[in-house]
């Protein structure tokens, strides 16, 4: 079939361009030989293009670098504190085993009244009224029949020294401090006593020094609550120090303060 176009006549063509490029499906620059595309393959092959035979493995470079010292230095540090953790885990547990009267000694400045006073600390009479004490406060001797409770109680004003001293006997450690030390070194005391079963606290009128610890027979005066000596004459003397035994009672005794000695029914 012919076309009538200004041209001329010319032939309709026999394939309609469907928007193909034309030659699909065939190697790009026309038709090759198997020659020619062979030759082609080989170049490409030899330039060492990616995932062909023949390419080359590229070597690593090295890249040299200095000491990292930081993880280093952090082992060491773990080591060093483990090892003293150690250290002194076995230095409290060697302590420790050593007998009370031992511990006590070691205590720097501690009054040992029972080497210097047997008598005093052989053990007291109840008496009704009060005790002049010839050590003050007080550590031992003839005290009231009824006890100062001593189960971790903190008294804002002083107590009757007789019923102290009974508690003393029953193993308790008593704190007393002067009346005018510094609020934040009460509180320090306070720490200590508050809820441990065998300790109280009270201030004491007329004390020569800030702070005065005491157990039966022995007594401990400083300068200040962060002494690290408190600790050790509380660890050494509360309860060990008692001549009537660990069950002696700190309840049901006296809870009022005063000076001046009460006593309870049945006491």
């Amino acid at each position: 079939m012919s076309i009538s176009t200004p041209g001329g006549n010319q032939r309709r063509p026999d394939v309609v361009s469907s928007g193909k490029k034309s030659g699909a499906g065939k190697p790009a620059g026309g038709n090759q030989s198997p020659a020619s595309a062979r030759k082609s393959t080989a170049n490409r092959t030899s330039s060492g293009s990616p995932g062909k035979k023949g390419r080359k493995p590229i070597t690593p470079v090295k890249v040299s670098q200095g000491t990292n010292w930081g993880p280093i230095a952090l082992f060491a540090v773990v080591g060093l504190v483990a090892v003293s953790i150690v250290g002194y885990t076995a230095f409290l547990a060697f302590n420790g085993s050593k007998p009370w009267e031992e511990r006590a000694a070691a205590i720097d400045g501690i009054s040992n009244f029972r080497e210097s006073d047997p008598e005093l600390v052989a053990g007291g009479n109840h008496v009704t009224g009060s005790v002049n004490y010839t050590v003050v406060p007080p550590v031992a001797g003839e005290h009231n029949a009824a006890w100062q409770n001593c189960t971790g109680n903190v008294y804002d004003a002083p107590i009757a020294n007789e019923h102290a001293v009974h508690s003393l006997e029953h193993g308790a450690i008593w704190i007393t401090y002067r009346p005018d030390l510094a609020p934040e070194q009460v509180a320090k005391l306070q720490e200590r006593v508050v809820g441990t079963e065998k300790m109280m606290m009270s201030p004491f009128d007329g004390l020569d020094s800030p702070i005065s610890l005491q157990a039966w027979g022995y007594q401990l005066k400083l300068d200040n609550a962060d002494d690290s000596r408190i600790d050790d004459f509380i660890r050494a003397l509360r309860v060990n120090a008692s001549i009537e035994g660990p069950n002696a009672l700190c309840e049901q005794g006296v809870t009022a303060t005063g000076t001046a000695p009460r006593n309870l029914a049945g006491m």
